[in-house]
């Protein structure tokens, strides 16, 4: 942790949060705040694209909302991360507000980087399931694979379905119902 972080301290909640004004991105996850640095090129045409195609899909057939971070998805007090793209169904569309989304989005997407892969697959994985989350797709830029976590029955993610470039395999989403998503159109 840098010396700026070391300043705000651990226990930290949502109020704490909005009052850093330092110019730079943050998540809170169990009162510890993480930096979340800039994200790579290849992040960043991965998540273009991505949002783009999901955004033209879902705004077609009166899905619900598109949105990509910077965003607060507030969870709890001392949960508030900012995914890369999040989809919110129209049946939930009560959670977005004008400062921030309050509560698990439906579709959650993390698009991995070298300083925040751990975290995306363990703490946040973790906070997705537990609030809610029905999908999460974590996307390796680098690897060109994305693996899919779904809802179980048991509120649990089931074990993930994994999709890379080289197979030519599309992806679709119960959540997205008519969506196929071609790998080779992201990577």
């Amino acid at each position: 942790m840098d010396l700026a972080l070391k300043s705000y301290g651990s226990g930290l909640t949502y109020a704490d949060y909005c009052k850093i004004d330092d110019g730079r991105r943050y998540e809170l996850i169990g009162g510890e705040l993480y930096l979340v640095p800039s994200p790579s090129v290849p992040h960043q045409r991965v998540s273009l694209r991505l949002s783009w195609r999901l955004a033209e899909y879902i705004e077609q057939n009166d899905l619900g909302t598109v949105l990509t971070a910077p965003i607060d998805v507030y969870l709890t007090d001392q949960d508030v991360v900012q995914p890369d793209i999040i989809f919110i169904s129209r049946e939930r569309s009560d959670l977005v507000t004008e400062i921030n989304i309050k509560g698990a989005p439906d579709l959650v997407v993390e698009i991995l980087s070298p300083s925040t892969s751990s975290r995306d697959r363990t703490a946040k994985k973790e906070l997705y399931a537990t609030y809610g989350v029905k999908e999460l797709w974590i996307i390796h830029p680098l690897v060109q694979t994305i693996e899919v976590y779904r809802r179980g029955t048991e509120g649990a993610f089931q074990e993930p379905l994994f999709y890379t470039r080289r197979s030519n395999q599309k992806i679709t989403s119960p959540l997205l119902p008519g969506l196929t998503l071609d790998l080779n159109d992201l990577f």
